[in-house]
C-alpha cells in the first residue's frame, strides 16, 4: 500500500526499515527493481478508501500506529514503477463503490497504454463506513447491494474497453490526415439501473483493453462475483482448510457463470514469509518483529475489517461471527470458517499483527520451500500474494534466498515469459478470453 504501515503495524519504527520513505519516488523504483531481480509476477498494491474509525469508536488508534493512515493514491507510483522494469506486472486495487466507470476506465486504459500493457485491477468494492460519509453518503451500500452495483459496473467498463473501438479504428493515416475512423468507433448507450452512460470510450484501445481482472471477496456473493468476472483471485484465511474450500467454491461458481475454462482462472493465497539462512537468525527476526508488533493497530485493522469494535471485549472473548456489512470473509476467517479453531480476540489481533489474515510461514529457504510445495499441493491454489513485514527487507530476504531455492527445485521461473500482463499469466494473447463475460461486447 501506499502507506506506512499495511499489514504490520509498528515495524516502521525500526531504524533500518524503510517504510516512512514511501513519500519519496526511489522508496518505489528501488522496490521494482528488487523484485524484477527476483522474477516476481507483479507488485500487488492494495488500497482502501476511509479510515479504519471502528476501534473503539474513532480513527486515534489507526493515527497512532499509522494503520493504513496516511495513505496516497496508488496508482500514481505505477508509472515509476514501469520505468525502471521491463517485465514486472502492477496489479493495483481501486474500489468501485466511489467512482464513475467512465473516468476509471479512461484511468486504466492509459496506465496500460504507459506500460505496455502490464496492469491488472483488482476490483473491490469499499466495506468502510467512514468512507461512504466522505463522499456525502449516510453510509455504505449494503453488503449484497454493493456487488449488484458492481455487476453492472463491470457492463459498462466492459462496453467501454471491448466494444466502443473496434480493432482497426485507429488509422494513423498521415497522407489523408485521418487518425481514426468516425464509423469504427461507437457510442455504448448504456441504461440501467445504477448508470447512465450514452457515449463512447475517450481512449484509443491499449494492448490488453481490458486490464487482468482480480478479484478477492471470499464471502457467498463475493464468489459468485468472483466465479463471473475474475480471472485471478486472491484468497486470504489461516489455515488450509479453508482455502482449499474456498479455491473449490471459486472453481465451482465460475463453472455455474458459464466460464468453460474455470480451472484456468489463477488463484493466490495471502501470505507471508519469513525466511533466513539459518534456524538462529530466523528465531531472531521472529522475535525482534514480535518486539515491535502494534497490537493497537492490528486491533484498528482487524475492527475495520469485520466491522466489530473489539475494543468492547475482553481479550480473552471469543471471537463469534455475526452479520455486518463490512468484509464478512475477514469475520468468518477467525470464526465460522473452521469449526476446529476457536479464536480469541487476542490471538486474532496478535495473528494479524504481522501480515494480516494469512499464514505467517518462517524458516531456512528449504523450510519455507518444503511449506510452500505443501500448501499448493493441499489447497490447488496456483501461487500466492505475498505481504511483508519489514520493507524491503522482507521481499530482499525473499528474492536472495527463497528465490534460488524454489529455481533450484523447478518449482519457479529462471527467466521471465514475454508480452503483456494477461501473456504473462495465462499464455493466450493479451485480450479476454472468449469464455469471459467482456468478450461478448467485442465488436
Amino acid at each position: 500500500m501506499n502507506c506506512v504501515a499495511h499489514l504490520a503495524p509498528g515495524q516502521w519504527t525500526a531504524d533500518d526499515d524503510r517504510a516512512t520513505g514511501y513519500l519519496e519516488p526511489e522508496y518505489w523504483t528501488d522496490l521494482a527493481r528488487l523484485l524484477e531481480r527476483g522474477r516476481f509476477d507483479a507488485v500487488f498494491l492494495g488500497d482502501v478508501l476511509g479510515v479504519y474509525d471502528v476501534y473503539d469508536g474513532g480513527p486515534d488508534a489507526a493515527l497512532r500506529q499509522a494503520a493504513q493512515i496516511p495513505m496516497n493514491d496508488p496508482l500514481a507510483v505505477i508509472p515509476l514503477m514501469s520505468q525502471v522494469t521491463e517485465h514486472l506486472c502492477f496489479g493495483v486495487t481501486c474500489s468501485l463503490s466511489y467512482e464513475h466507470p467512465y473516468t476509471f476506465s479512461r484511468r486504466m486504459t492509459t496506465l496500460d497504454h504507459l506500460t505496455r500493457g502490464r496492469i491488472g485491477w483488482n476490483i473491490v468494492t469499499s466495506y468502510l463506513d467512514s468512507a461512504a460519509r466522505n463522499i456525502g453518503l449516510d453510509r455504505q451500500l449494503s453488503h449484497d447491494q454493493r456487488y449488484d452495483l458492481a455487476d453492472e459496473y463491470m457492463d459498462v467498463c466492459y462496453k467501454l474497453w471491448e466494444g466502443s473501438w473496434e480493432d482497426g479504428a485507429v488509422v494513423k493515416d498521415r497522407v489523408n490526415g485521418i487518425y481514426a475512423d468516425p464509423s469504427k468507433v461507437h457510442p455504448i448507450g448504456h441504461e440501467g439501473h445504477y448508470f447512465k452512460v450514452p457515449g463512447f470510450h475517450m481512449c484509443e484501445p491499449s494492448v490488453q483493453r481490458t486490464p487482468v481482472l482480480f478479484q478477492a471477496g471470499s464471502s457467498g456473493r463475493g464468489k459468485q462475483f468472483a466465479g463471473t468476472h475474475a480471472e485471478c483471485v486472491f484468497v486470504a484465511a489461516p489455515t488450509r482448510k479453508i482455502i482449499a474450500r474456498n479455491v473449490a467454491d471459486i472453481r465451482a461458481q465460475a463453472s455455474a457463470s458459464g466460464r468453460d475454462n474455470a480451472a484456468q482462472i489463477k488463484i493466490f493465497a495471502m501470505l507471508t514469509v519469513v525466511v533466513g539462512r539459518t534456524e538462529d537468525d530466523v528465531r531472531h527476526k521472529i522475535e525482534q518483529y514480535r518486539s515491535r508488533a502494534s497490537h493497537e493497530g492490528a486491533a484498528a485493522l482487524l475492527s475495520g475489517w469485520t466491522g466489530i469494535d473489539l475494543a468492547a471485549y475482553a481479550p480473552d472473548d471469543t471471537l463469534t461471527y455475526v452479520d455486518t456489512d463490512a468484509g464478512r470473509s475477514a469475520l468468518a476467517s477467525f470464526s465460522s470458517a473452521d469449526p476446529d479453531r476457536v479464536w480469541t480476540v487476542q490471538e486474532a489481533v496478535e495473528y494479524v499483527s504481522l501480515g494480516g489474515r494469512g499464514p505467517l510461514i518462517a524458516g531456512t529457504p528449504a523450510q519455507v520451500a518444503d511449506e510452500l510445495e505443501a500448501w499448493m499441493d493441499e489447497t490447488g491454489l496456483d501461487g500466492f500474494n505475498l505481504t511483508y513485514i519489514a520493507a524491503h527487507r522482507t521481499f530482499e530476504d525473499i528474492v536472495e534466498l527463497l528465490v534460488p531455492e524454489l529455481q533450484r527445485r523447478g518449482l519457479y521461473r529462471d527467466e521471465y515469459e514475454p508480452g503483456t500482463y494477461r501473456d504473462k499469466l495465462f499464455a493466450a494473447g493479451p485480450r479476454l478470453p472468449s469464455d469471459h463475460p467482456g468478450s461478448r461486447y467485442v465488436r
